[in-house]
C-alpha cells in the first residue's frame, strides 16, 4: 500500500524583543529565538511542516499593543493564504495582552491558522487549551502591568527627591549625567524676561521688547527640514516660562512640585511678584470681558495682523455689537484686513461652537463661554471667508480653520449654520467624521472601554457617547449633510441631545 504523503504546510516563525540592550550582538535574542522554533519545525517535518524564509522580527517593539510591523505584514500574508502555521518562541513574544490575544485569534481562525508557542505546548481546537492560554496570558498582561507600575512609581519617588527623569529639558537648563544644570546663555535670557514682565506688565509690550533685541528660543531642528531656527516668544510659551516652578528650584510630578536638586535660575520673591501680576492681569482681562460683553477681546485680529476692538451701534433703541479692526479706528482703512468690521454675535457664537468641539466639550454647561475662550484660545484671525483659531500651546492642538461665506449685504455668516445652500456644515462634517474614528478606536481595539477613549480625551463618557451616534446615521441623512442638504436649523448642537439611533425615527426627527 503507498504511503499517504502528508499536507506540506507554511510555517511562519514570528519574533519580538521589548528592549534594545543586546541587538547589536551577532546572536541576539531574535536569532536565538528563531532558531529553537526553526528546530521545532524540523522536529515536524513528518508532518508537512516547513519554515518560510521571510522574516517576522519585531525589534524593541512592545507586547502590550499590535502596533508592530512585522506583526501587520504577517496578518497581511495570513489574509493573503501564504501561511499555514504562526510559531512562536513563547505566547507573550506574540501579544501580553488578552484582548489583543482574542482578536489574533479571531483572525487565525478566519483562515484556520494553527498557532504553537514551542515552549509552551497546548492546542488551540480545545476549550482547555485556550483556558490554558488565556491563563498564561493573563499572567503575560499582570507582568506587564506590574512593569509598569514600578516604572511609575520609581519616576514618582525620584521626582518627590527633587530628581530630574527626563523629558523636555526647560528653557535655561541643559542635562549633565542625568541632572539639569543651568545654561548660563539662557539662564541670562529666562532672568531678564521675569525682570522685564515685572516691569512692563504684561506680554504685549514684553513681546515687542523681546523682538526688538533679537531675543529667540533655543535652537531647535525644524520638523520639515534640516534647518535650525530659533523661535519668537510670543505669549503662549511666555505664560508657560513665567508659571513654571522649575525656575526656582522645584520639580514637578503630576499636580505637584518637589524641591529639586538643580540650582534655581530665579528667586522666590521674583517669582511670587510675577505670579501675582498674572493673577491681577488675568482678574482684569476676565471682568473687561465680563463687562463688555465681548469675549474675543484682546484675541481677535484681522487677516492683516491688526487688533480688532469691540464697539455697538444702536438703532431703533436695539444694541448691535460687533468688532471693528484698529487700522479703521485709526483712519487708516487702506491698512485693514479683508474685513474690517464684523458681527460680534456671529463670529462669536461659531468660534465657540468650534472650539467646544475641537476641545471635546460639546455641553455648555462645562464651562462658562468667558472661561472656555480664556483656557483654550490665544488667538482668532478672521478673513474675507475663514476663521483661524490657534491654541495655546499647553493645550497640544492644532490651529483649526472654519470656512465663511459672504451673503449679499456684505457682511459674512458661518457655513455650520444650516441653511437651504448648497454649502456643506464644517462642523457637523467634522464631527460626524470623528465620531466613526471614535467608533473605529473602540472596534480596533485601540481602546477597550467608552470611558478609557473618554478618559484619553478628556471629555465626559456620556458626551462622547452621545457624539458617537452620529455614526450611525441613516445613509440618505449622512448624504444630505455631506452635501449641505440638511434642513434649515439642523445644527450639531440642536441634533446630538435628541438623535434617535432607528433610521426611522431619525428621518422624522430630522424632518427628512
Amino acid at each position: 500500500m503507498a504511503s499517504s504523503i502528508p499536507k506540506s504546510l507554511r510555517c511562519a516563525i514570528y519574533t519580538r524583543k521589548s528592549t534594545e540592550h543586546g541587538l547589536e550582538l551577532e546572536f541576539n535574542s531574535l536569532d536565538a529565538q528563531r532558531e529553537a522554533c526553526e528546530a521545532y519545525i524540523k522536529s515536524q517535518a513528518s508532518q508537512g511542516w516547513k519554515a518560510l524564509p521571510q522574516r517576522y522580527d519585531d525589534p524593541a517593539f512592545s507586547g502590550g499593543n499590535l502596533e508592530r510591523p512585522a506583526l501587520k505584514r504577517l496578518l497581511v500574508d495570513i489574509e493573503a493564504a501564504k501561511v499555514d502555521v504562526v510559531v512562536v518562541y513563547k505566547i507573550d513574544r506574540l501579544t501580553r495582552s488578552l484582548a489583543d490575544f482574542a482578536k489574533l485569534v479571531e483572525a487565525f481562525d478566519a483562515r484556520s491558522i494553527s498557532f504553537v508557542a514551542v515552549t509552551q505546548q497546548f492546542n488551540t481546537t480545545t476549550s482547555m487549551g485556550r483556558l490554558t492560554l488565556n491563563v498564561l496570558l493573563s499572567f503575560a498582561q499582570f507582568e506587564r502591568e506590574l512593569s509598569s507600575e514600578r516604572v511609575r512609581d520609581k519616576i514618582a519617588a525620584s521626582r518627590a527627591k527633587g530628581k530630574w527623569t527626563g523629558g523636555n529639558i526647560p528653557f535655561g537648563y541643559r542635562t549633565e549625567n542625568k541632572k539639569l544644570v543651568i545654561d548660563e546663555n539662557e539662564a541670562k535670557i529666562v532672568r531678564y524676561i521675569f525682570k522685564r514682565y515685572l516691569e512692563l506688565g504684561s506680554f504685549g509690550p514684553l513681546v515687542i521688547d523681546l523682538d526688538a533685541k533679537g531675543i529667540r528660543s533655543r535652537i531647535k531642528r525644524a520638523k520639515s527640514s534640516d534647518a535650525r531656527i530659533a523661535s519668537r516668544f510670543t505669549y503662549g510659551p511666555l505664560a508657560y516660562l513665567l508659571n513654571s516652578r522649575i525656575y526656582i528650584g522645584e520639580v514637578p510630578h503630576k499636580d505637584k512640585w518637589h524641591p529639586g536638586e538643580h540650582q534655581p535660575i530665579i528667586t522666590k520673591a521674583i517669582f511670587e511678584a510675577v505670579q501675582a501680576k498674572l493673577a491681577s492681569n488675568s482678574v482684569t482681562r476676565k471682568n473687561r470681558r465680563s463687562e463688555s460683553g465681548a469675549l474675543l477681546m484682546g484675541k481677535l485680529f484681522d487677516d492683516r495682523n491688526n487688533r480688532m476692538s469691540p464697539s455697538y451701534s444702536t438703532k431703533m433703541g436695539v444694541r448691535y455689537r460687533f468688532y471693528v479692526s484698529a487700522a479703521l479706528l485709526r483712519g487708516r482703512k487702506a491698512e485693514a484686513g479683508s474685513l474690517a468690521r464684523i458681527s460680534a454675535t456671529e463670529l462669536e457664537s461659531t468660534v465657540l461652537q468650534a472650539v467646544r468641539m475641537e476641545c471635546d466639550r460639546p455641553d455648555p454647561a462645562v464651562t462658562s463661554d468667558a472661561e472656555l475662550i480664556e483656557i483654550h484660545v490665544e488667538r482668532v484671525v478672521v478673513s474675507k471667508n475663514a476663521i483661524t483659531i490657534v491654541f495655546p500651546p499647553q493645550i497640544a492642538l492644532q490651529n483649526l480653520t472654519v470656512p465663511w461665506i459672504n451673503t449679499a449685504s456684505g457682511t459674512t455668516s458661518p457655513k455650520y449654520r444650516a441653511t437651504d445652500s448648497t454649502e456643506a456644515d464644517p462642523i457637523l462634517v467634522h464631527a460626524v467624521a470623528r465620531a466613526h474614528a471614535r467608533i473605529q478606536d473602540l472596534t480596533g481595539g485601540r481602546f477597550e472601554t467608552v470611558e478609557a477613549l473618554a478618559a484619553s480625551a478628556k471629555a465626559h463618557p456620556k458626551m462622547l457617547r452621545q457624539e458617537m451616534r452620529l455614526a450611525f446615521l441613516a445613509p440618505d441623512i449622512l448624504t444630505a449633510i455631506l452635501q449641505g442638504d440638511q434642513p434649515a436649523g439642523l445644527t450639531l448642537t440642536a441634533m446630538l441631545p435628541t438623535l434617535p439611533l432607528s433610521w426611522a425615527a431619525q428621518r422624522r426627527a430630522i424632518g427628512l
